[in-house]
This record gives structure tokens, sequence and C-alpha cells, in this order.
């Protein structure tokens, strides 16, 4: 199916549904890098008047990659539910964003329409959204997951404590972690991206990491960002994994590139599944996610990346994941060049995430290389906790010295917390008042009166 629209005295002619998705995609530069981004602002324009007019329902029998080709394609079909589509089928895409927008749309109407949303229909409208757009609709539809605390509550933002350590040093992480706690953050859970990828050195880390949650009975989950095949191996060794993680991608030779399938995820969330140790409940995947990975793995087949990324959340849904994490701005400038791309990328993102029922966080990050510096990550974490992000980072001064990256640091999460009055995850919130960390209300207690904790963690550590 081709469309048409015509602005002024020129017709633009889309030969595709592909095709006018891409072009009517705000400008980044990964889809002008692949070849297939509006070649002007007006071609943009007539792409998104076009794309306005497209009923909902052609996004069912127009696949942008081949069902026969590619399992996640196969997955967003098979995985169709025609009674939840049935409320809005109706609609054209534009149609589609006014009702989002309208007043008398709220949260159980999102929840009822999840089922029946493919990503392609979701990214289309997001294409169609100012960013207070994304903010307004993603406000409205929170997504609550339970492992052993409760993430994603109106009003509540948690945080994923990131203590990398170049050598994976397991005093340096123990001492980042501890850093993180007092100042309140950890809920989301201690995740580590480890230096080496050895079982032995994963198992290392995630029995630090228990020991010291079942000492100090922190109500948190841990992770050890390896292969999923390495969790699987690690979790039939009897180590004490919480979260299993994956980075995933929007398509299947995406995927293949990391190493992974659907059939493959699917054991891991079984093994993670077989260990119980949830207390509050089972949502137990932890999956990273970014625009541009499928170009970067030249498996984009033509779509635009942030379609692609989209993609990848039918992925992640299918597996009732604990957290979803765009790690924003970490690919780096050849897929979202500026510090105004990463913003709209990550609002787009945290909106299409959480119509399709994913508990989107956001890596709030970028790269040395790219335009981009902190005062921008500071307007994207605040625009972010306003659409009502369910988690964001934690890291030691806001610089990742393992991965050499720019982040938030626990500071950024005071901030954002004071200005607008987002509370821990409930559980969490309620240990640190019992360790005199934080008040009843989340504020944190002088440093003088965590001495129980960190006169503990000297021991703990075997610090003199």
């Amino acid at each position: 199916m081709s469309f048409t629209e015509t602005i002024g005295s020129r017709t633009y002619r889309f030969a595709d549904l592909k095709t006018l998705m891409a072009k009517a995609s705000p400008q980044r530069s990964g889809d002008q890098l692949a070849g297939v981004a509006a070649a002007s602002e007006e071609e943009r324009v007539a792409a998104k008047m076009a794309l306005a007019l497209v009923p909902l329902r052609t996004f069912l029998n127009e696949a942008l990659i081949p069902y026969e080709s590619d399992e996640v394609t196969r997955l967003v079909i098979d995985d169709h539910s025609p009674q939840a589509f049935a409320e809005i089928s109706h609609l054209t895409v534009g149609d589609f964003r006014n009702w989002l927008l309208s007043t008398t749309t709220d949260a159980d109407a999102l929840t009822r329409i999840t089922a029946g949303l493919t990503p392609e229909m979701v990214a289309a409208v997001s294409k169609l959204m100012r960013n207070q757009d994304l903010i307004t609709a993603a406000r409205k539809r929170p997504v609550i997951t339970r492992f052993r605390n409760t993430v994603g509550l109106p009003g509540h933002m948690s945080v994923r404590l990131q203590p990398n350590h170049p050598t994976d040093d397991v005093k340096g992480i123990a001492a980042s972690m501890l850093d993180g706690l007092m100042y309140g953050c950890g809920d989301a859970m201690i995740g580590i991206n480890p230096a080496s990828d050895n079982l032995a050195a994963i198992t290392k880390l995630l029995l630090m990491i228990d020991d010291f949650r079942q000492r100090y009975q922190v109500p948190t989950q841990s992770c050890v960002l390896t292969h999923v095949t390495n969790t699987i191996a690690a979790i039939e060794k009897g180590a004490p994994v919480d979260l299993v993680f994956q980075s995933i991608a929007g398509t299947e030779k995406a995927n293949a590139g990391f190493g992974i399938s659907l059939a493959l995820l699917q054991e891991a969330y079984e093994a993670g599944l077989s260990l119980k140790r949830g207390t509050v409940g089972n949502n137990l995947m932890y999956f990273e996610t970014g625009q541009g990975s499928a170009l970067s793995a030249d498996a984009h087949f033509g779509v635009d990346q942030q379609t692609c990324e989209v993609r990848a959340y039918a992925v992640a849904r299918k597996f009732n994941p604990f957290l979803v994490n765009t790690v924003v701005g970490f690919i780096g400038p050849e897929y979202l060049y500026d510090g105004k791309q990463i913003t709209r990328a990550g609002l787009e993102d945290h909106f299409c995430g959480k119509l399709l029922g994913v508990p989107m966080g956001c890596d709030i990050c970028y790269t040395n290389h790219a335009e981009a510096d902190q005062d921008d990550m500071d307007n994207l974490l605040t625009l972010l906790g306003v659409a009502g992000i369910n988690f964001i980072m934690g890291i030691p001064g806001a610089d990742d010295v393992m991965l050499n990256y720019q982040s938030t640091s626990f500071h950024d999460a005071l901030y954002v917390r004071d200005v607008l009055g987002l509370r821990r995850a409930p559980e969490f919130e309620e240990w640190l008042e019992s360790m005199q960390i934080t008040d009843s209300r989340g504020a944190l207690l002088s440093a003088s009166t965590h001495q129980p904790l960190l006169e503990g963690a000297r021991d703990w550590m075997g610090i003199e």
C-alpha cells in the first residue's frame, strides 16, 4: 500500500507503510545514517499528515518486517488480542492520538487496550505527538511490578543503584553500594555491569550482594548484567540470582546478534521462576534496550530506529519483566546526535513502553563524544519524572568509571524526588526509616545517625 500527501503544489509519495513511518519520524542521526529519514522538514510534515490518516487496522495487515522471516513479528501478530483492540479499532492514527489525550481516557481505559496494541501502532502515534503529549499520555498509564518490593506506583520513582568497578573489586563495589544506600538509592535494584564475564566472577558478585542484603534485611533485588546463558549456568550451580538480565532488540536478526532467541529467553525466565526468590511478587526479568541497536547490527530491514526499539518492548512484555531500561544515549551520537535528540528519544521510549504495558525506566545518559551535557540530562530527568518514569539510574558522581559514560547520580535522584514529591518503593522506604537513613517523609537524615549501618558495614567489609 502506498501513501501520498500534497503540500502546496508538491505531492509526496511514500511507497509503503515502512517508508511512511520512517519519513514521519522526528529528526535523528541514526535514521539519516540508515538512509531512511525524511529529506526535508516539509517531507517530514507531509509524512506525518499522511500517517495521521492511516487506520490502526492497517498495522495488522501490513507487517513492516515479514511474518515468515521474523519471530518478533510473529510474536506481535500471534499475541494480538482482537477483543482488547475492539475499543479503538475504528480509529486512525491521528484519532488515536486525540483519544489518548482526551481527559476521559484514564488508566483503566489504557490498561483495557494494552493487549490490542502492536508496537507499530504505538510507534506511529508517538510520531504525531509533541513532547508534552508524550508526557501527558505516559503519566496516565502506571505499570506496577513486584519482586521484593513494589515499583511503579503513581507518585513513586525508584533508582537502580549501579556500583560498577573497572576491575570488579568487591570492596570497591561494596563501597559504592553503601554510598548509594546512604542517599536512599537502590529500591529498583542493585545492578552491577561486570568487567569480567566469567562465571566465577559473576557468582562472587552475586554472593556478595546477597550476603549484604540478607545481613541487613534490605527489601531490594540484585542483578549482575551478564549474558542470559551465564545467568542460566549460575542458577544451575546454585548462585543466588534474583533478576535475570538480557539486552534485547526489535528484530530476530538483531536478537541473534545478542546471541538470544525468544526460546532462550523463555528458558531463562522459567529458570528464574524456579528459584522462587521473590517475596511480594514474581516479576524477575530485567531487559535493556536502546534506539539504534538494530541498525548497529545491520538488522533493521529499513525500519526506522524508534519503531525497531518499540518492537523490543513487545519482546519484553512477553516475559512479565520487573524492569525495562532504555539506555537512551549510550549507543552514541551516530544514532542520537545531541541533547535534543536524546531527550526526544527518552520521552518516546517511555511513552511507548508504558502504552504497551512495560515497566519503563531510563538510563538518562550520554557518551562524551555526543553533543550533549549534564544540563540536557537534568532536563530529561525532570521531564521523565513528570511523565511517571518507573526508575532511573544512580551512579557515583554520575560518571560510570567502568563503562565510561555519563548518567545520573545519587544526588540527581534526591533533586527530582524533592521538586516533584516522588517517594521510593514503600517497602524500601520503610527499611530506610528503620535504619535511620530517612525520616517518615522520606527525607535524608543527618549522616551522624547512620552509624549502626556504617559500623556494621565496616565489619562486613573487613575494614578497620
